[in-house]
């Protein structure tokens, strides 16, 4: 099929193995298309992710839009993602640093709510309530997930992504852009101080 060209130029223009660098697409390597490898992240990576942007965020409808909005993002990106795992954990980053954003955003409104009406105002968009709704609300109940919610960013983040996605410390490292070394600082201050707040309340 590659001698197809007369000139015989063929095999040093398309899929020869000497052709655009380590980093180059490939067409007929096993990569698949966007659209595709959407699909694919979509029903793996999907529920894990927005629980995660909400427990970082405690909002349903903005927890789903940090995460849409990363899918868009490697969406557009695909063609200079290597992989499903890189794919991942771009995904991670993004949700991350999508719910840094939207917290520093919540922070900017309550402070202009507070100063236009002279009280406190809850910032918490609701949708009806699904099943999943149901089973975030149920969880947010717990004390443990309060307790969680109170600590300082950097350790909740740390904390969640250990303990309800089960990531490695490496898989947080690179999530969070900080060191494996600086991972396991936050977890132990995290659960040290879960632990006081949890002897307290009890």
């Amino acid at each position: 099929m590659a001698e197809r060209d007369p000139g015989g130029d063929t095999r040093g223009r398309r899929g020869g193995a000497g052709t655009g660098g380590a980093g180059a697409r490939t067409p007929g390597a096993d990569v698949p298309s966007a659209d595709v490898a959407i699909t694919e992240l979509y029903a793996a990576h999907w529920t894990g992710l927005v629980r995660l942007a909400w427990l970082l965020l405690r909002d349903d409808l903005a927890a789903e839009e940090v995460v849409q909005d990363a899918f868009i993002a490697v969406h557009r990106r695909w063609d200079s993602l290597r992989s499903h795992e890189s794919a991942a954990a771009y995904l991670r980053r993004a949700v991350v640093n999508g719910a840094r954003s939207g917290l520093r955003h919540r922070g900017v409104e309550e402070r202009y709510l507070t100063r236009e009406q002279g009280e406190p105002t809850a910032y918490a968009r609701r949708t009806e309530v699904s099943a999943e709704d149901r089973a975030l609300d149920a969880e947010a109940t717990s004390s443990m997930v309060t307790a969680l919610g109170r600590l300082p960013q950097r350790q909740r983040e740390v904390l969640t992504m250990r303990y309800y996605l089960d990531l490695s410390e490496a898989e947080i490292a690179d999530a969070l852009g900080i060191s494996a070394g600086s991972v396991k600082a936050h977890a132990h201050r995290g659960l040290a101080a879960l632990r006081d707040r949890m002897e307290t309340s009890s």
